[in-house]
């Protein structure tokens, strides 16, 4: 019985513990860690970051934040376009380039 019980504390406590873990991600100003946890990206890859200027920051004394908004426009800057957009972005160009025809 007892050992039933510590089982359903413990799982309890991990709940609890992804719970937390998910109000923190649904503030708008974050700090390093959950910056970290946000994108998976690791602590030393986002200060290399913030000192080359990639990532948009703020600092308040010693501290970083980020609005996460911000960081999440940053995060998809980048898109890789489908094979299904490349496809049909060539077939617009190449229906709107014709050139010549019948004469």
């Amino acid at each position: 019985m007892e050992d039933l019980t510590i089982q359903l504390l413990k799982k309890q406590e991990k709940r609890l513990d992804e719970i937390e873990e998910l109000l923190k991600l649904s503030k708008r100003v974050l700090n390093l860690e959950e910056l970290c946890l946000l994108t998976g990206l690791s602590k030393s890859h986002i200060y290399k970051l913030t000192c080359y200027g990639k990532i948009p920051y703020y600092k308040q004394s010693k501290h970083l934040f980020f609005d996460r908004t911000e960081v999440e426009a940053w995060l998809k800057q980048h898109r890789y376009s489908s094979s299904d957009d490349i496809d049909k972005e060539a077939s617009k160009y190449v229906t709107l380039n014709q050139k010549g025809g019948r004469k």
